[in-house]
């Protein structure tokens, strides 16, 4: 038990799509390699597609490399289909916390009879601000992950205030 309850365990909770996905799948990937145990949560959709596209045995993991989902709201579809972003942007704000509160706990409560460490921080894609909330909950540290560009992480934190000040969108400058 005490090797468990030393090793940090990072909960990773991407937003359902390909260009999220696959960068918090990366970065769990080099936080096992650190010695951390992993539970990466999908979306049952997205984890439906991972599935189709990389066979049954692909989201097996590891001991300490785990796979989980959460409901995501969104009527099932087949895996195939081409996803709807503003209503799964929607239905994960709407729907997710409740599962996922659930999720923590049941990490927590497994922690409890030594099958895996506590669950000690939250790494969470930007978009999937709900977990936030959970995090601090159970009182864990917590981090958001940007998966686009510096670049881009700039211009979203920027935006606002370049556009209060009128610095944007240029003057004199006409966008048909």
């Amino acid at each position: 038990m005490s090797s468990l309850g030393n090793k940090p365990h990072a909960v990773v909770v991407p937003y359902p799509g390909q260009g999220h996905v696959i960068p918090l799948l990366k970065l769990a990937k080099l936080l096992h390699h650190r010695g951390f145990h992993i539970t990466f949560v999908n979306t049952e959709f997205n984890h439906r597609r991972l599935l189709n596209s990389r066979g049954p045995d692909s989201m097996k993991g590891l001991p300490s490399f785990r796979f989980e989902t959460i409901p995501d709201g969104l009527p099932y579809s087949e895996a195939n289909a081409t996803q709807d972003v503003p209503s799964l942007c929607y239905s994960t704000q709407q729907n997710c916390l409740p599962y996922f509160r659930e999720l923590l706990l049941k990490l927590n409560n497994m922690a409890s009879s030594s099958e895996i460490p506590p669950v000690s921080c939250l790494v969470t894609d930007w978009a999937m601000m709900f977990t936030l909330e959970a995090a601090d909950e159970i009182g864990v540290p917590k981090l958001n992950f940007w998966t686009a560009s510096a670049c881009g992480l700039l211009g979203y934190l920027h935006f606002k205030p370049l556009t209060e000040k009128g610095i944007v969108p240029f003057r004199g400058m006409h966008i048909n």
